[in-house]
């Protein structure tokens, strides 16, 4: 699951430079941009990172269910977590794809 995670990562970096005017082979940011993308690239990435653990502890506490190892509430719950947890990354990306389309959108 940590392929993923780079992947938005990567897109949301990519995001941030289209929307800077910088080309797709140079990466390379401002010594003062640099702190400020790197704190939302931090923040994104222990976002995703929170959310790939939430759903793999899901995952485990299913098995546990079918198993019969953990109780049924518990199960529940951590499914339910993991769905509103995926519902909340699918809504950030859909809105940051959305702000990203906008900025394409606006004049020069």
């Amino acid at each position: 699951m940590v392929a993923p995670a780079n992947a938005y990562i990567s897109a949301v970096n990519s995001y941030n430079n289209a929307a800077k005017g910088k080309s797709f082979e140079s990466p390379t940011l401002d010594s003062a941009n640099d702190i400020k993308q790197g704190e939302f690239a931090d923040l994104v990435k222990s976002a995703i990172d929170e959310a790939v653990r939430i759903g793999e502890r899901s995952e485990q506490l299913t098995i546990q269910g079918i198993n019969e190892r953990a109780d049924v509430t518990q199960v529940v719950t951590a499914v339910a977590e993991a769905e509103l947890t995926l519902q909340t990354v699918v809504t950030v990306r859909d809105k940051v794809i959305e702000a990203y389309k906008d900025i394409i959108r606006m004049p020069m």
